[in-house]
């Protein structure tokens, strides 16, 4: 899939840069690269809206100067790149989300070997990691679970890892569904079930568990759906989003019946936890 890759040169960066992160969030930019002049956002092209994206307000502002200009990016091989300078982390020392090319870690609980190719989840970002390090938390033995927006699939592999009954993952991005099903045989998890498509590929099941790190509006509009394929007492994890908006998320989590827990937070990226309330019989 294309992408559009916006650039813009700030002056001065500060507070500019954090202001149209959040900005470009709200129109549907899934990742950010903020350079030595500026920043690189980037969003998927059917999602691109130049009408959209000339009304940011802060394009004009006293406090600074914008020069912005936009372009197509082909597919790429993202291997080529990543290996670069790729590292393995560390979550806790509990779980290492490493390439292919790296040495097996000793005394790891949890080793998880990822080859990205064009999809999103090798664990670097915030988001992954905030993901991640709550299911080192959650008990997921013998459980049903449903990655929403699966791309490496490590998240669904990690749950797979610890026990996890039946592990389904679904993403739009046909790279990211073929990039999910060759992670999860690399780490043992030949039986978990990967779809190509949106919501409706599993419309009418029940889910244990349910993971969803994409981003706000995403959530937004998605939220009745996970709603209804979560069951009862069943438990949600949302990442992909600013610490800023929680409480609107929490809002609309609520609307569908979902109950706040609680939230964990990394350079104001943020995840958070819910369950799904249990009606009286």
């Amino acid at each position: 899939m294309k992408y559009v890759r916006c650039i813009l040169e700030l002056q001065p960066l500060q507070p500019a840069t954090d202001i149209f992160i959040a900005a470009l969030s709200e129109l549907g930019f899934e990742s950010f690269e903020e350079t030595e002049r500026g920043l690189m956002a980037y969003i998927q092209e059917p999602q691109w809206d130049e009408a959209a994206f000339l009304g940011i307000p802060y394009l004009h502002h006293e406090a600074w100067e914008v020069n912005s200009r936009w372009e197509i990016v082909e597919p790429e091989n993202w291997n080529a790149v990543w290996e670069r300078d790729y590292k393995s982390i560390d979550v806790r020392g509990l779980c290492v989300v490493r390439a292919p090319f790296h040495p097996q870690p000793a005394g790891v609980k949890y080793d998880i070997v990822i080859s990205p190719k064009m999809s999103f989840g090798t664990g670097h970002h915030q988001t992954t990691r905030l993901m991640l390090d709550y299911l080192l938390d959650l008990e997921v033995s013998g459980t049903s679970v449903l990655d929403v927006g699966t791309g490496t699939g490590v998240l669904a592999i990690l749950c797979g890892l610890k026990g996890a009954r039946h592990i389904t993952g679904i993403d739009i991005d046909p790279w990211s569904v073929e990039n999910a099903v060759e992670n999860a045989e690399r780490n043992g998890q030949n039986e978990m079930e990967v779809l190509e498509g949106s919501m409706d590929r599993v419309a009418g099941r029940q889910f244990d568990v349910v993971l969803a790190n994409i981003n706000r509006n995403a959530l937004t509009e998605l939220m009745a759906a996970i709603s209804g394929v979560l069951r009862e007492g069943g438990r949600l994890l949302i990442s992909g989003f600013y610490q800023e908006d929680l409480p609107y998320l929490k809002d609309k989590a609520a609307e569908h019946g979902l109950v706040y827990g609680s939230f964990r937070v990394s350079d104001l990226w943020t995840a958070a936890y819910f369950e799904k309330q249990v009606l009286p019989s």
